[in-house]
């Protein structure tokens, strides 16, 4: 449950974002998030900082890239609020979540309802970033 600042990703890192809600960290093709313990994670106040950040960044709306939500902290997303991510035109082409307890593992049901996609489940970083970058979009098998 290590940071990815704490792992050899961080030699391939293009942009690091610091908010007091947590960290995004941009790779070329994939995006990977570490929220801080106890945030409820919303649109309105975070989602869509980091969105305007990264795709100011990057120059793109998202459909290009994967999303890794690395889940070391114990937080809460609004599930409900991926509507108003793709009201506002913004994709992506996959999302992962790497999680480490059973919470996070409801939580990633619970966003499935609202995603648009299939989210894909990991149970270490590694491979959350093995399959951002090698173009395996596999349907999460239920």
């Amino acid at each position: 449950m290590n940071s990815i600042k704490n792992t050899p990703l961080i030699d391939t890192l293009l942009k690091e974002f610091n908010y007091d809600f947590g960290n995004v960290f941009v790779f070329d093709g994939y995006i990977v998030s570490e929220i801080n313990e106890g945030v409820t994670f919303t649109w309105d106040h975070h989602a869509s900082l980091v969105v305007n950040d990264v795709t100011g960044f990057l120059g793109t709306y998202g459909g290009d890239l994967i999303y890794i939500s690395h889940r070391i902290h114990s937080y809460s997303v609004m599930p409900n609020d991926w509507i108003k991510f793709f009201r506002h035109s913004y994709s992506l082409r996959g999302y992962g979540v790497v999680g480490y307890t059973n919470g996070s593992l409801l939580n990633t049901v619970i966003e499935n309802l609202f995603f648009t996609k299939k989210i894909k489940r990991f149970n270490n970083l590694i491979e959350a970033v093995q399959w951002a970058t090698n173009d395996i979009l596999v349907e999460v098998e239920d």
